[in-house]
Order: structure tokens, then sequence, then C-alpha cells
């Protein structure tokens, strides 16, 4: 079964239980972000990617600069431990995990919930890659990527316990979107997929190809 076959499941069977209220809420606020073109004005391939220093979940400091001396990075952006779509992928990207190294490559996600939450979904989902706190989703403005959830949606997040400004300790309802890069060891972006739909994410295993063209580059 692929990433996407198990988020069509569940989002089945999650409308099926969900109110029908929040359900039409979370369908206008994606459309509004598809509408607005969102997605198109984040970063793309060929475009530098911003350097960072962000912390993971023990509260290390890990560099982007200092992942790149190595190799290859690759970045994936989600929205929290409290998304099952998200998790979904975090364990799916689990599961290339050791291909991906193999390819020289290193993998990291990003989200800007706080270091508990971050630990809590290492933990579940089982990961070997580092979480890392986006603090006030500056590096996802920096992509491109951050969003603030509309008020009528807000309502529907709290309702099913996902209180936003507690979980980032902001004070603010921002939110990436789902994002996946990878970025050279010169900085540059090589690979660039954002969707404003949080129930669309990109097979995993479509990095094979990607990381084995930078390889005979490098070769």
């Amino acid at each position: 079964m692929t990433l996407q076959d198990k988020l069509d499941a569940f989002k089945v069977q999650f409308e099926a239980q969900a109110p029908a209220a929040a359900i039409e809420a979370f369908h206008r606020s994606t459309q509004e972000l598809i509408d607005g073109g969102n997605a198109q004005r984040a970063l793309k391939a060929g475009q530098m990617a911003p350097e960072f220093t962000l912390h993971d979940s023990d509260g290390n400091a890990v560099s982007s600069r200092a992942l790149l001396a190595k190799g290859p990075l690759v970045v994936t952006f989600y929205r929290g431990v409290w998304c099952p779509y998200c998790n979904i992928e975090l364990q799916a990207l689990e599961e290339v995990a050791d291909e991906i190294r193999a390819r020289g490559a290193n993998i990291v996600a990003v989200s800007l919930q706080n270091a508990t939450s971050s630990r809590k979904s290492q933990r579940e989902n089982k990961l070997s890659y580092p979480i890392l706190t986006d603090q006030g989703g500056e590096l996802s403005r920096e992509f491109g990527l951050r969003w603030t959830v509309q008020d009528y949606a807000q309502e529907f997040f709290k309702q099913f316990g996902v209180d936003l400004p507690a979980i980032h300790n902001d004070g603010e309802w921002n939110l990436p979107m789902p994002a996946r890069y990878v970025i050279t060891s010169n900085g540059v972006i090589q690979h660039a997929e954002v969707n404003p739909d949080y129930t669309q994410r990109p097979e995993p295993s479509d990095l094979f190809t990607v990381l084995d063209r930078l390889a005979q580059s490098a070769a």
C-alpha cells in the first residue's frame, strides 16, 4: 500500500465520523490556500535554501551547514504530532530512512511544535531521524510555507483539542504547508514538493531518484 493509499483510507474513516461542520471548515480552509496560490510562492528547485540552526527534541542545536557538510539533506515540514496525516507520512519516511542514508543523505523533520510534542512524535512514530523545532515558524516563513489558520477553522481545531498557540509556545495560529525538500551540499534546492492540501503527500521512494542523480553528478 502506498503512502497516499494510507492517507486516503484514513481520510475516508475520519470524514465518516467527524462533524459535518468541521469537515466543511477544513475543506474550505484548504481550498483557500490552493486558490490563494500559497504553494506557488514557496521556494522551488534551483533556489538557495535558507541556512538554519534549530533545536531538536533534546535541546541540541542542529545546523543545516553541519548536515550539508556530510552530503545532501532531506527536509520535511509537517504540521505536528496532533495531525494523523503527518504521523502516517513520518512513519513512511522512517521506513526508507536507511535507504536515504545509504545514498549519502541525512533527513530531518521540522515543525512549529514544542520539544515535548516533538519527543512524543518521535516516540510514537519510532523515528530514527530528528524533529527540529521551528520556533515561531521563522524557517517556514523563509521557505514560503507559513500561513495562518483562518478564524472559522480555529474553532474546530479547538474542538479536536488542538490549541496551536499553546502547542507552539508562541501565541499564534500559524502552520507550515506540508513540504519536502532535497538540498544539495552547496545549499541549492534540488527538489521541492509543496502541497497546500495536507491530505496529499508525495511518496518517500520518489526521493531515491533525486538522490541517485545527485550521487551520479558527484561521481
